[in-house]
């Protein structure tokens, strides 16, 4: 499962090594296929593998990326602290590094960190969430896994917005690690110390799934839940109603750009762009849609 393509001594295909959080998770397999599909439009080899948030894992993948020649990493990290000398550790192989989605408490290791705007998104998130309560009424929020960046991000964007509603009142506010099934349970949860809530805010699409099946269940469908990732399964639920709105990342850009970046720094000798990049959200709701496809504006 860790065999990686690698370059051959004395020629043969250059070679990039693509490594995602798991595939089990939507939005992770959607950048871990468009950074493949481009790689290998652009005559590279490109392995896809997944590290399921596991730091030591992770650091596997990379020495096996490193053992085999790799002439560029593409790496969805896991952990802003934890991954730093993974990353640091194949600069030193002279190895570039292209960060997506998220970033590491680290500069100048890295060849580029590019992540969506996660704070703009959550002002988007957040103010269509007050719209949808009408500025008022009881509320819980669904955080994120506590080590991601993103989940704090994306917190502070929400109440940068919601804190400033003297009628919005934040009743429960829980961790379920961006899992649909944690979700659910902590959905349920809340549901019993709170009956009488009136929204959800997710941190993520796949806990809003997982809220909008409790919800169901407990014949709770009117209470508003709002996401953060733009999944196809949570455009489909706009659709059917279940979930009101979310926000899209785009996820499939964002690896694109990262491959075209990582070529033009192989072939040029620079990646063209600052190691920095913040590429903004969009809101998704009933009326647009069917604009969005698959972690991308059609």
């Amino acid at each position: 499962m860790l065999a990686l393509v690698g370059c051959r001594q004395g020629g043969g295909k250059r070679s990039i090594a693509i490594i995602t959080p798991s595939h089990d998770n939507p939005f992770f397999k959607a950048e871990a296929d468009a950074a493949a599909n481009r790689a290998r439009a652009l005559g590279y080899d490109a392995s896809v593998n997944t590290h399921n948030d596991d730091a030591h894992k992770q650091d596997e993948l990379v020495d096996v990326a490193i053992a085999n020649g790799a002439s560029a990493i593409i790496l969805d990290n896991a952990g802003a602290d934890a991954s730093v000398a993974a990353v640091a550790k194949a600069k030193g192989a002279n190895i570039p590094v292209f960060l997506i989605d998220r970033e590491i408490n680290a500069n100048g290791i890295a060849a580029a960190q590019i992540v969506s705007n996660n704070y703009q998104g959550a002002l988007l998130g957040a103010q269509e969430f007050v719209r949808l309560m009408g500025e008022k009424g009881t509320f819980v929020e669904l955080l994120g896994r506590e080590s991601d960046t993103n989940a704090q991000v994306r917190t502070r964007g929400y109440h940068e917005v919601l804190d400033k509603y003297t009628g919005m009142r934040l009743v429960g506010q829980q961790s379920a690690n961006w899992s649909q099934t944690e979700a659910f349970q902590k959905m349920e949860t809340l549901l019993q110390a709170h009956p009488d809530i009136k929204g959800v805010i997710s941190g993520n699409d796949t806990m809003a799934l997982g809220a909008a099946a409790a919800l169901k269940a407990a014949g709770r469908q009117e209470v508003i839940v709002v996401g953060f990732d733009g999944s196809p399964d949570v455009l489909a639920a706009i659709r059917a109603g279940s979930i009101k709105a979310t926000v899209l990342q785009p996820a499939a850009r964002i690896a694109t750009m990262a491959v075209d970046q990582a070529h033009g720094l192989l072939t040029k000798g620079s990646s063209g762009a600052a190691e920095k990049q913040s590429i903004d959200c969009e809101l998704v709701t009933p009326s647009n849609v069917d604009q969005f496809g698959v972690f991308t504006r059609k």
